[in-house]
């Protein structure tokens, strides 16, 4: 897949299948998308094209606080496989004007060369958010481009979005979050030295800093997966801040693999939450939290030996 940032950087060399929105988390509903433009990519030997529009620098310029469900490069990682083409278009002041027509003229038509244009119902183009399915179904002949719109994906009477996604991980249903992505949630991010507390306690844990954006559960702890090296591990994980033994408020997803004897500091690895156990707690000590947390890693043991029944 090519990862281009920037539309000036996209160099047509033929036609395309694309499809155009935020891409936060890319869950069920962004799967349909995802899915149409590749066999539509397939069936006309076209490339598809993924065009996710980056909020960030508009929101930062507005002192809005960012909050996403996947990063830029976990987006990248996830559509790999999947399409031919992800392109990175920072939604600027000078994008955000850009009138209806001109954003179908320009964008669709001119940069992506578009044979066929795949979104949802609700999605809104152009300055004032002006432009909808309606004007991409009018135009449509002009610009010599089909138009196919998918209805939204639901979920026990919910539309499928990434707004609906962050509430639910805020309550910390795990598994429901994985229904409603189509995966389960996580994260990636280089393994930090630490105190090397565990270690004296008899059980190494990885430390990760999620990335400032992500959306996290709640602290607690959580049954979770890691992959080091291209081979997934099981586990358990404590997000938070260490009360116990830490005065400091920085957030780390600490792991502590059942399987896995080797050295992973200063490499990247990806993280899934499967499972919430417990809420973070503050122990009176050292000892009381090394008793709980060996019940943990039993719990989890148990977890995973009936998961692979």
């Amino acid at each position: 897949m090519q990862y281009i940032k920037g539309l000036e950087a996209y160099e047509a060399d033929g036609r395309s299948a694309v499809t155009l929105g935020k891409f936060d988390g890319l869950h069920l509903g962004h799967k349909k998308l995802t899915d149409m433009v590749k066999e539509y990519g397939r069936q006309d030997d076209i490339k598809s094209i993924v065009c996710a529009f980056d909020m960030s620098v508009l929101w930062e310029k507005k002192g809005i606080s960012r909050e996403v469900l996947m990063t830029k490069d976990e987006r990248k990682n996830h559509l790999e496989e999947e399409v031919d083409c992800l392109v990175d278009c920072p939604f600027t002041e000078e994008f955000s004007r850009m009138e209806a027509e001109e954003f179908i003229e320009n964008v669709i038509c001119n940069i992506f060369r578009a044979a066929y244009v795949v979104v949802g119902t609700d999605f809104r183009f152009g300055h004032g958010k002006r432009g909808d399915i309606h004007m991409l179904q009018a135009y449509a002949r002009k610009y010599d481009y089909e138009l196919i719109v998918i209805e939204k994906e639901r979920r026990e009477g919910h539309i499928i979005s990434s707004t609906y996604i962050k509430q639910i991980l805020k309550e910390g249903n795990m598994p429901f979050v994985c229904e409603l992505l189509g995966y389960p949630y996580g994260l990636q991010g280089v393994v930090e030295h630490g105190k090397k507390l565990g270690r004296r306690l008899g059980f190494p844990t990885f430390n990760v800093a999620p990335a400032r954006e992500k959306v996290m559960p709640p602290n607690g702890v959580y049954l979770n997966r890691v992959q080091v090296d291209g081979v997934w591990y099981d586990g358990i994980a404590n997000i938070g801040v260490k009360p116990t033994v830490s005065d400091e408020e920085r957030l780390l997803v600490e792991s502590y693999l059942f399987d896995y004897s080797g050295d992973a500091y200063g490499k990247e690895v990806q993280i899934e939450l499967l499972e919430f156990c417990r809420p973070e707690q503050k122990f009176a000590d050292v000892e009381e939290m090394k008793k709980c947390v060996a019940g943990d890693i039993a719990f989890g043991r148990q977890y995973f030996e009936m998961a692979a029944d």
